[in-house]
């Protein structure tokens, strides 16, 4: 359904409203009411315009659909501005509206798009513009600076990565309130852009979300045996698990050192490298699967490429690792293991360790110790813990610690309102 605003004519869309196992059984998941009393607000509705490239895959738009839908079910309206993408359809089925801009290319040509954006923004009289990448941050900016000063809408931002220390990454820093995800992406934030800082960053750590991920769910009841079918080296073993793409930093290496000597003592572990290769990085895959033929291990490393029921090999898992070796911004794999009941060990550095040292201490080792990896696993395998998953990692807690933010920005406004 085709709409002209101002200088383009938008898209708007009307939205209509085995294994040895360490789990016990599940209960029913509650019902969708109860999920949206859950994010219940008492403040008054709000209009949330979120903007970022486009909605195909990734972490930055997986965050975005989560806190589109918990806007939604807390009462509020909830609007995205993207180029589009094969996730919309999910987005307003969830209840947001999309409006398709070309706001994500790369380019000067993109500048193009700063005027048929600010008329988009007049006619949509949001109350928070927040921005999550950033090309679109620059055309949000641009298009926000010139409507009027005592009605534009407040300006935020989402630091999701350590960005490149150059003028094209500092429009991150440059909203009115930036919001951090982790204390390690604070730290490089103030750290590298402390002049286009306008305030303090927020942290805010990004959340599982436990209607997901949950042992609360029942598990699929042919997934197991449909898994073992096609994976049989799996049968009767002890599944060590390393999700993530194929990257040199990841740690698939020092994780495939780890197995070949472990298997040396232990009969009963499997493990699994769950990720595909980047784009024309099929080489390194290979790489990985030699490495383990030459350490004699082929028939023990399961290689099982892009999986899309990473909640089930979760929870079927005896250990999670996070081996990043480089630091990440903040490592969802690890709170969503955690909220699976399973034990996760990482390496001490980045946003994963953060989540560690409050969730599973017990995990944390010595970044690019191979002796560390070894006999932590050891100790875990004879006896481990429970993880516990804190509530500052869900994804209710964002939601609302966000949705606060958001009121507390509307609310200083109202301030500088009235004393001009």
């Amino acid at each position: 359904m085709g709409c002209a605003i101002g200088f383009f004519s938008g898209h708007y869309s009307t939205p209509i409203s085995t294994p040895i196992s360490r789990h016990a059984g599940a209960t029913p998941l509650g019902t969708v009411n109860s999920r949206r009393a859950a994010y219940q607000t008492t403040e008054s509705t709000l209009k949330v315009v979120q903007l970022l490239p486009a909605l195909n895959s990734g972490g930055v738009e997986r965050g975005t659909l989560d806190h589109a839908r918990a806007l939604v079910q807390a009462g509020h309206e909830s609007i995205v501005i993207s180029s589009g993408g094969r996730l919309v359809e999910q987005l307003e089925r969830e209840g947001s509206r999309h409006i398709t801009l070309p706001i994500h290319q790369k380019s000067l040509f993109s500048l193009r798009q700063v005027r048929p954006l600010r008329s988009v923004l007049r006619e949509l009289q949001a109350d928070i513009l927040h921005v999550r990448s950033r090309m679109p941050a620059w055309l949000t900016y641009l298009a926000w600076k010139k409507l009027p000063l005592d009605t534009r809408p407040r300006l935020v931002s989402t630091a999701h990565g350590l960005y490149s220390i150059n003028r094209y990454s500092a429009i991150m820093a440059r909203a009115e309130q930036v919001i951090a995800i982790s204390e390690c992406v604070n730290d490089y934030l103030k750290h590298n852009y402390s002049s286009a800082l306008q305030t303090e960053p927020e942290v805010i750590y990004r959340g599982v979300d436990t209607d997901e991920f949950s042992l609360d769910i029942p598990p699929p009841a042919d997934w197991l045996e449909k898994t073992l079918s096609e994976f049989p080296q799996l049968r009767d073993r002890r599944w060590l698990l390393l999700p993530g793409r194929l990257t040199r930093w990841k740690g698939q290496q020092d994780f495939i050192q780890m197995v070949a000597r472990l298997t040396k003592d232990h009969a009963d572990i499997q493990g699994v490298i769950i990720g595909a290769a980047e784009k024309n990085k099929q080489h390194f895959a290979d790489e990985l699967q030699a490495q383990a033929a030459r350490a004699g291990i082929a028939d023990r490393i399961t290689f099982t490429g892009h999986r899309s029921d990473i909640r089930e090999w979760y929870r079927h898992a005896t250990l999670v690792y996070n081996l990043s070796k480089k630091p990440e911004p903040f490592g969802r794999t690890v709170i969503e293991a955690v909220a699976m009941g399973t034990p996760v060990i990482g390496y001490g550095i980045g946003g994963p360790a953060e989540s560690l040292r409050i969730c599973y201490p017990q995990g944390l080792i010595q970044n690019g110790d191979p002796d560390q990896l070894l006999s932590r696993t050891r100790e875990l395998l004879a006896a481990a813990p429970s993880p516990t998953l804190s509530p500052e990692f869900t994804l209710h807690a964002q939601a609302q610690k966000t949705i606060a933010l958001y009121q507390k920005l509307l609310t200083q406004k109202e301030r500088e309102n009235t004393a001009r």
